[in-house]
């Protein structure tokens, strides 16, 4: 998957609201200590190995405190780096130089905290075809940014929301079961014919399910592209690619394994033949990188 940035657009309503939650309307400490005319030059450096993600982010929020503060990237998003590498030189007036350290550093650990995690998860299944997903179990208003940050490290985006793709979870059969009295396949069917006479076909059409009884039942139904594993053990997930090819071509109905992987358990899960693995720690628990501004003296 390309790893190509997001528009600007989604994320620079994120740092103007970043920039006036820690600036304010202005920055005291640099005010008495810093005369308005002095420059200055800094390195950002990772302390720890990463895979970065962040760059084009930084050179924006630059952008957004002074149109005169420059930055020379020495690395690329999705670069892995070693510990003490330098990512980038950021130069120009020092006062809005260090006011806007901490919100680049924000976005930089982060983003690049993310890409590395996927990475770990990426690495861990080598060798099988499955590939990892993120899911929608991201910081609200950045997940343009933090699906970036997937590709960075490797990973494949899931649905962008719920506007672009059928996904039929637990909550939604049960409202299913409620309407009619009929078979999971029967109302399946129903509901493929209404996703039929959709103004815009989605990307694809998911179901959930929560035991081989009801995969059985799904891959009955024709126009469902994926089904999705719920918490199932690697040795029912097993069954399910078994079951899975002898019901269906392989190829036409992919299975998805979701719920509770960790990176200890990843490659366990992706030997059992799954093609997808979605593993929503890649952003709701991660931790950012520890990267630092170290300013050079003239």
């Amino acid at each position: 998957m390309a790893m190509n940035p997001p528009d600007i657009q989604s994320y620079r309503t994120l740092i103007e609201l970043a920039k006036q939650e820690d600036l304010g309307p202005a920055d005291l400490t640099g005010q008495v200590t810093i005369p308005p005319e002095q420059r200055g030059r800094g390195r950002l450096r990772a302390r720890e190995p990463a895979v970065l993600c962040g760059l084009p982010v930084i050179e924006e929020v630059l952008r957004v405190y002074d149109a005169d503060l420059i930055c020379r990237p020495l690395a690329a998003d999705g670069d892995e780096v070693a510990a003490q590498s330098d990512l980038a030189e950021l130069s120009g007036p020092l006062r809005s130089l260090l006011a806007a350290e901490r919100v680049v550093l924000n976005f930089l650990q982060r983003l690049s905290g993310i890409a590395t995690r996927t990475a770990r998860f990426v690495q861990a299944v080598e060798g099988t075809r499955a590939l990892i997903y993120d899911t929608r179990k991201t910081t609200p208003s950045w997940r343009a940014l933090e699906r970036y940050a997937v590709r960075c490290g490797g990973g494949e985006n899931h649905r962008q929301g719920l506007f672009d793709a059928v996904l039929i979870k637990d909550n939604h059969l049960a409202a299913l079961a409620t309407q009619a009295a009929g078979s999971l396949t029967a109302a399946l069917g129903e509901v493929i014919e209404r996703i039929g006479r959709l103004p815009t076909p989605p990307a694809f059409v998911q179901v959930e399910v929560d035991d081989l009884d009801q995969l059985r039942q799904v891959l009955a139904v024709k126009g469902v592209d994926l089904v999705l594993l719920d918490n199932m053990s690697c040795n029912q997930m097993a069954q399910a690619v078994q079951i899975r090819d002898r019901q269906v071509p392989p190829s036409t109905i992919l299975l998805e394994a979701s719920g509770n992987i960790r990176l200890e358990t990843v490659r366990e899960v992706a030997l059992t033949g799954v093609e997808r693995i979605s593993v929503g720690a890649l952003t709701h628990s991660v931790a950012s990188v520890d990267i630092g501004l170290d300013l050079e003296s003239d």
